[in-house]
């Protein structure tokens, strides 16, 4: 399967090194408009190198797109892509708004093509075990679930570009950041149904909230807790997910939802617990995990098996809705009913 990259930054390498890791894929180009961006990528893994986006999308050779620009430009890029018969992945999140999600959703339909959004720490070792003891029952009725990022985005990684931090283009921790985690929740937990969201720019000199909190309510009737924070000191703490439910506690700690700290389904819960904690992992290198290479192989599957993609638009789509549910909450001062959107 032949991928190519649009925009060559900060997540684009992790994107790269995923493909050529696969056999089954190879990276024939990329395309960034700073030439000499492009041209170290283009060097670095032996790809064609491209300066205009439109030219990339005329090459044959090209079966799969994968869409690494800033978060503003999603949505276009992405539909014009899907218009050439390309498959695309895209980082989240997939748009910036919810209007540009379906647009992207129902073009990829009509052309038959496949497209996923890149919300890799559900491939996460131990977001897959808490998901199969949940679909296993082992929780029961549910009574709340938590999603906390604490890391550190400090005022440089803000100035290493205009866009980032700015409303149009971006968002702030919880669209950037967070949604990762907010995708994590809404899985787990199903459907929302109201939230109550405040946010706050505190530190960092950007448009947008560097810290920001919510509630929320399921359809179901359990409860949930966002928390999202770029302003943690002096470097990333965790990302956390927690979930309880009336015969079960998982507790999913590291610094990218990648380590089980707490494993509770029973009154003597202790000799299992220790089995799945003493089984771990240790921390990925970076935030970004090691779920690339699982979402990427996934989707090639999907395109050869013809079925969806495990993490669909749709998925991406409801953890872009809670963010601007939170957004919407928070400049209105009151609670949001999705639902009624």
């Amino acid at each position: 399967m032949n991928f190519a990259i649009v925009g060559c930054g900060r997540i684009a390498p992790k994107h790269a090194e995923s493909i050529m890791a696969l056999e089954e894929a190879n990276l024939v180009a990329v395309c960034d408009i700073i030439d000499e961006k492009a041209e170290e990528f283009a060097k670095k893994y032996n790809a064609k190198k491209y300066l205009n986006y439109d030219e990339m999308l005329e090459d044959p050779e090209i079966e799969v797109v994968n869409i690494c620009t800033p978060s503003g430009l999603h949505a276009e890029m992405a539909i014009k892509a899907i218009e050439k018969g390309k498959h695309v992945m895209v980082e989240k999140p997939i748009a910036m708004t919810v209007e540009d999600a379906n647009r992207i959703i129902e073009a990829a339909k009509r052309k038959g093509v496949k497209a996923a959004a890149v919300h890799q720490n559900r491939f996460n070792d131990a977001i897959q075990k808490t998901r199969q003891a949940l679909e296993a029952g082992r929780f029961g009725k549910m009574s709340h679930g938590v999603a906390s990022i604490r890391w550190n985005r400090n005022q440089a990684y803000y100035d290493q570009a205009s866009w980032r931090g700015t409303r149009e283009m971006d968002g702030g921790t919880l669209m950037n950041q967070c949604i990762h985690n907010i995708d994590l929740l809404r899985w787990m937990m199903g459907p929302v149904k109201k939230v109550y969201g405040n946010t706050a720019t505190r530190f960092r000199r950007i448009e947008m909230e560097d810290v920001g909190v919510a509630v929320l309510e399921f359809e179901s009737g359990a409860l949930g807790v966002i928390e999202g924070a770029s302003t943690i000191y002096p470097t990333n703490l965790e990302e956390t997910l927690n979930l309880f439910g009336e015969t079960g506690t998982v507790v999913v700690g590291g610094i990218a939802v990648n380590r089980i700290e707490k494993w509770r389904f029973s009154e003597n819960f202790k000799e299992e617990e220790e089995a799945i904690v003493k089984a771990q992992a240790e921390n990925p290198p970076t935030v970004y995990g090691y779920g690339h290479q699982l979402i990427i192989k996934d989707f090639i599957d999907a395109i050869k098996e013809n079925r969806d993609p495990y993490v669909t638009l749709e998925d991406g789509k409801n953890a872009l809705e809670i963010v601007l549910a939170i957004y919407e909450s928070a400049e209105k001062d009151q609670p949001v009913y999705l639902n009624q959107k």
